[in-house]
């Protein structure tokens, strides 16, 4: 089974901005999530810590040595919505405290469109 992923707009707008190799070691690690959906374990996923939606969970990458992160829910239609990514090296758990905040409201909004959608 194919998982739909999403994008959140600022997501796709900070993926666009990374260098090749970077966007491809991402993306690689997307596709994964495509494929096995909330199957998809460690060590490529982990559950955060700290948000106010129990599914919000990130994707882990190693890029050249550094720990790089993408934050992700799946929403009530079992869609997968990308929300953040961002690279924690040297900023430990005010990464986490910072960008969860983040992915929080564009979750919100995420859901709040669908609701206001009717889908």
């Amino acid at each position: 089974m194919i998982w739909i992923v999403l994008y959140h707009d600022e997501f796709d707008a900070w993926l666009n901005e990374q260098d090749e190799s970077l966007q491809d070691a991402l993306l690689f690690s997307i596709e994964l999530l495509q494929a096995e959906g909330p199957m998809l374990g460690r060590p490529y996923v982990d559950t955060v810590k700290g948000s106010k939606y129990p599914n919000l969970k990130e994707l882990r990458v190693q890029h050249r040595g550094e720990p790089w992160r993408v934050l992700f829910a799946f929403d009530p239609k079992r869609r997968a919505i990308i929300l953040l990514g961002g690279n924690k090296t040297g900023s430990g758990s005010n990464w986490y405290k910072e960008n969860i905040r983040i992915a929080d409201k564009r979750f919100e909004e995420h859901l709040r469109t669908m609701k206001e959608e009717g889908k």
